[in-house]
């Protein structure tokens, strides 16, 4: 993974050890919108559980099975995007994101999905790009819904978080789509 300069405010860089601390400080200020939707939070009780999470990402990057990057925001840290575990045979991937507190509604996480995006399916050349999101989380629905996703269809309890299980909304964005969309 690269460092890229979406503009003069937000900065994706790729995960690397010294960013534990910052990682965990914004965790434990956003932990109570976090854990509404995220099922990890709540197990996140230290720093060196991030510093875990960050050597994992590290790994799954160099056995080329997907990346996880930092976004940056006026030099401060303020969430995660990355794919999930590449399915190279298929050509297809997932990509997860969070937000911590003061940075949602702001454009910063749409922004940084369409490098995802064009990265996977022009860069890395896949097919397809999914999204998946609890349907309750709206916030994190609009993005795809903003990027053109076509929504698929909804799994059923797909997820316990912890206020119970969560239906979740599934995206889809094929690169024959893309292509056309841009």
């Amino acid at each position: 993974m690269f460092t890229y300069v979406i503009d003069e405010e937000l900065i994706l860089k790729p995960l690397m050890p010294e960013h534990a601390k910052s990682m965990f400080a914004l965790v434990e200020r956003s932990r109570e919108r976090l854990r509404q939707w995220l099922p990890w939070v709540d197990g996140v009780t230290e720093q060196a559980h991030i510093a875990s999470f960050i050597t994992n990402a590290i790994k799954q990057g160099s056995d080329n099975g997907g990346f996880t990057a930092g976004l940056w925001v006026r030099d401060e840290f303020a969430g995660i995007i990355g794919y999930h575990e590449i399915d190279w045979r298929s050509r297809a991937v997932g990509i997860g994101y969070w937000l911590g507190e003061g940075y949602e509604g702001k454009g910063y996480m749409t922004s940084a999905c369409r490098v995802f995006v064009d990265y996977a399916l022009l860069e890395m050349e896949l097919n397809r790009v999914e999204i998946r999101s609890a349907t309750g989380n709206l916030s994190s629905r609009a993005i795809p819904e903003r990027l053109g996703f076509v929504l698929e269809g909804v799994i059923r309890q797909a997820e316990k978080l912890p206020s119970g299980y969560v239906n979740h909304a599934v995206y889809g964005l094929l690169r024959s789509e893309w292509q056309l969309l841009n």
